[in-house]
């Protein structure tokens, strides 16, 4: 099989509502930005592949209004996963491996939460004859994981807490941010709660945003960048649909993937989980055997900005950038769709 590495990352700045622009005008400079700093024009891109979500946009086909943002000439290769953009990358290089025709390819993916309730929206993804009917909205799913934990004994609400106070810091220093600060994590134990034992800063941010990854295969890497971050294992898992049926203490799905990727009981430098929700964090370091001097979340993780639909391919992203800059030499990147936890897909990406 070939070496596919990605060699180029962008993102817009995180904000809660973007009211000046739509979905077409928010990919664009993202898409320009990145294929001008790898010194290449639309023409030189083999294949498009994107990820979004109707429901959230509120109307049908709203990702063909986006490829506006591309041009119209000349005609693209391209393909579409209603669903979160980390899953787009994967048939990119699921593509790439195989078609020596396809060098260069482009995977963008955009959200904007600000169109809708996606607590309410997400509810949709739930099985649809016993659980939708009750409307378990987002939040109140992933309290049910939260307390599922603390009923076990496997940890606290200070867990939860440190973990957001360690995103929050990270995201500090991110210039694209939507959250930050230095808060402790006896003053966040404070708040009120929002569904029992979740409070405001274990759930993500509103965030409207995209962003965009550039792939290129062997010396095509090689010749668009100095320092290719190479996909070195990939691989997505998914559990059972219905909440009921799954501890949800655990995540099968994610360890799988972890597993087939290769990421598992190897040193790794820094790792991007997407973790919707702090008490989904605590699982996955769990799960994929995260070793305590790995970095999490560099980037701040969900408080960085919940850029829906976006928000895992931007994990992606985040670890590549630094492995490309030289701050790391190995990481893993994580991205996720479904309630609490339900599909999962893990990536190692390295240095040569």
């Amino acid at each position: 099989m070939r070496e596919v590495a990605i060699v180029a990352f962008g993102q817009t700045p995180n904000r809660r509502k973007e009211l000046h622009r739509n979905d077409a005008e928010m990919v664009a400079p993202v898409v320009a930005e990145l294929l001008k700093g790898a010194g290449l024009s639309r023409r030189d891109v083999d294949f498009t592949c994107s990820g979004s979500s109707d429901f959230l946009a509120g109307y049908s086909f709203s990702w063909v209004m986006a490829i506006d943002a591309l041009g119209a000439w000349p005609p693209i290769q391209e393909s579409h996963v209603e669903g979160e953009a980390a899953w787009a990358l994967y048939e990119a290089w699921v593509k790439m491996l195989f078609m020596d025709e396809i060098e260069v390819a482009l995977v963008y993916g955009f959200g904007r939460q600000s169109m809708t309730s996606p607590r309410d929206v997400m509810v949709l993804m739930n099985d649809p004859y016993l659980e939708t009917p009750l409307w378990p909205d987002a939040i109140s799913q992933a309290a049910l994981q939260a307390r599922a934990l603390l009923d076990a004994g496997l940890c606290t609400e200070r867990d939860f807490a440190e973990i957001a106070v360690r995103n929050l810091r990270h995201a500090e220093g991110n210039p694209l941010a939507q959250l930050s600060g230095r808060p402790d994590p006896d003053e966040l134990l404070k708040a009120p709660t929002i569904a029992s034992p979740l409070r405001k800063h274990d759930c993500p941010p509103i965030t409207d945003g995209a962003c965009a990854v550039l792939l290129a295969a062997g010396d095509r890497a090689r010749a668009l960048c100095r320092r290719p971050a190479w996909i070195r294992g990939l691989a997505h898992r998914i559990d059972v649909q219905a909440l009921g049926r799954r501890d949800l203490t655990h995540s099968v799905s994610a360890r799988l993937a972890a597993e087939a990727a290769g990421a598992i009981g190897t040193p790794i430098d820094i790792a991007e989980l997407h973790a919707p929700f702090t008490p989904q964090d605590w699982i996955l370091q769990r799960e994929l055997g995260i070793a305590k001097r790995t970095i999490v979340n560099p980037s701040g993780g969900i408080h960085q900005g919940n850029p829906m639909m976006a928000t895992g391919l931007v994990r992606f992203g985040e670890v590549a950038a630094r492995i490309i800059r030289g701050e790391a030499d190995r990481g893993v990147a994580h991205a996720t769709q479904g309630p609490c936890l339900q599909q999962n897909m893990v990536c190692v990406l390295e240095a040569e």
